[in-house]
């Protein structure tokens, strides 16, 4: 118990920062004069489905998480610091980006909620890049509202508004339709200069869907869109029950603009100016890099979204990250139940990963898929995990762990050399989620796949629940201090970061390990094509 924490959750000088990921529900109460101090964490654990061939989450289990992982939360807050939190200085909801979420004029949901897992969307992407000039991903929302459009879905007609899933949490609880701009700039393109959707595009749609069935037009579908700072709303007494169905939580508290988990990776891993960039890794990967200057053209292995602020970034996004890597350590891990020596799940990732450090640099010949979906930058419509390997590979517990890790970058690298060719430097990469928990591992592999330095902070299995903790906590300060100054002053003055430089020798292993790494995909769509 300390006396500053117990006094900061009694005075409500405080933020909270809930995140919706892919596999957790993460809170993170913050002190707000010292953001840098985190004063309880709760969690709940959740799953997407595979229904009618679609990735989903029903939108009960949102309501039963969210209200679990705040139970969590205050729960922690009581015990640690002995006061139970009835208020908060702000609030920040922050989830995955991208997707689709249609409701009607009444706001009931129209279809079943279309992840940015699904790879649905190839015959819109394809034809809104060509109107726009611009990449538009598989799992952009405009894809998935297109995709809609052009295979004259029966709902199309009773559309009257669609968001993220952040952007439904957030309108809940302070019954206010609005998103981040870094959230927004994953529904639909975002003007360099307005920091809100590109009117050109937005005119050129809706002469595009003029002779479709959908009712209106695009700006009066979209949520409204706010830079971080600006105020979002106040909880409701109805989002007060939401969160809190015990009613020990007071209504009106102020909420910052809901931002997708990019935008808050950006924040917790101090990475919202020019030549930074960063690598959050979950069930999906993705590397952020704010940009200098414009690219050349569109890449089909980039998007451009952009901070919570509104600048430019260049994001390559992969479906698959590390969750195949769990489900290997979880099996390694009831090996060790089976055979009488249970191990916690640090542990066995301490001991997993520790193997994979004694073994060659390109791990002895043994590749990993880790596509459980598919994966647009590998050409993939659909996932099949793999592990393949020649006769004269070295199969080891230790070069198999490594080839786990190194094909959870794998497809990053691919989109990272392709911003490489464009001249795009970065002079550190920030890395933040649970794979970086085991110190001195995933974060000196990744150094090697990327060839730059890699910074992890103290924060960084906090992740983005932290960094929209921040964000609501930098309401406060918007109208002195720019967001990048903000974060420099009061977030990380004093911040501990552990940096990996890239070793030569891993640098080279894993250069060859992605050489047939790259070569092998055709195996894998085989794969795909078989099975």
């Amino acid at each position: 118990m300390t006396a500053a924490g117990a006094e900061a959750i009694a005075a409500g000088r405080t933020a909270l920062g809930i995140e919706f990921g892919s596999t957790r529900i993460k809170a993170c109460l913050i002190d707000a004069d010292d953001p840098a101090t985190v004063l309880a964490v709760g969690g709940h654990a959740w799953e997407n489905r595979f229904e009618d061939r679609m990735w989903t989450y029903a939108l009960d289990d949102v309501w039963v998480g969210l209200q679990s992982a705040f139970a969590a939360v205050v729960a922690d807050a009581e015990e640690r610091h002995g006061v139970r939190p009835e208020t908060f200085g702000a609030i920040g909801v922050s989830a995955m980006m991208h997707g689709y979420l249609a409701f009607d004029e009444t706001g009931d949901l129209l279809v079943p909620f279309r992840t940015w897992r699904n790879t649905t969307t190839g015959a819109a992407t394809a034809e809104l890049s060509a109107l726009f000039g611009v990449n538009i991903p598989l799992r952009w929302s405009i894809a998935h509202l297109h995709q809609a459009v052009l295979d004259e879905e029966p709902h199309v007609p009773r559309i009257r508004s669609i968001t993220t899933l952040a952007g439904y949490v957030h309108e809940r609880l302070t019954g206010r339709r609005v998103l981040g701009v870094g959230d927004a700039s994953g529904m639909f393109p975002i003007g360099p200069a307005t920091c809100d959707y590109d009117e050109r595009m937005l005119h050129a749609y809706d002469s595009l869907a003029a002779d479709s069935t959908l009712a209106r037009p695009l700006r009066d579908l979209l949520p409204g869109v706010l830079v971080a700072g600006e105020p979002a709303g106040e909880l409701t007494a109805e989002g007060a029950l939401l969160l809190d169905p015990t009613g020990g939580l007071r209504p009106g508290i102020p909420f910052c603009p809901p931002e997708g988990d990019a935008g808050t990776g950006m924040v917790a891993t101090h990475a919202v100016a020019p030549r930074t960039g960063n690598v959050s890794a979950g069930t999906s990967i993705f590397a952020m890099v704010v940009l200098e200057h414009p690219l050349a053209g569109p890449h089909d292995e980039l998007d451009i979204v952009t901070t919570p602020a509104g600048d430019p970034v260049a994001m390559v996004h992969c479906n698959n990250g590390a969750s195949e890597l769990a489900t290997w350590a979880a099996m390694f891990g009831r090996f060790a139940a089976a055979a009488g020596s249970p191990l916690e799940q640090d542990a066995v990732f301490e001991t997993l990963l520790g193997e994979a450090l004694s073994s060659p640099a390109d791990a002895g010949g043994v590749i990993v898929y880790n596509h459980l979906a598919g994966e647009p930058i590998a050409g993939l419509d659909e996932g099949r995990p793999m592990v393949v390997r020649s006769p004269d590979s070295v199969l080891t517990l230790g070069s198999f762990m490594r080839a786990q890790v190194y094909g959870v970058f794998g497809t990053l690298s691919i989109g990272m050399r392709v911003l490489a060719a464009e001249g795009v430097t970065v002079d550190r990469m920030f890395a933040h989620g649970g794979v970086f928990r085991t110190a001195g591992v995933a974060q000196r592999f990744l150094a090697a796949a990327l060839d730059a330095p890699v910074a992890v902070g103290e924060t960084a299995s906090e992740g983005g629940a932290w960094g929209i903790a921040v964000l609501a906590a930098y309401l406060a300060h918007a109208p002195e201090q720019a967001l990048g100054d903000h974060l420099d002053r009061t977030v990380f003055a004093d911040a501990a970061v552990d940096v990996a430089d890239p070793e030569p020798e891993l640098v080279a292993g894993y250069a060859a390990y992605l050489d047939r790494y790259v070569a092998g995909l055709a195996a894998e769509r085989a794969a795909v094509d078989a099975l």
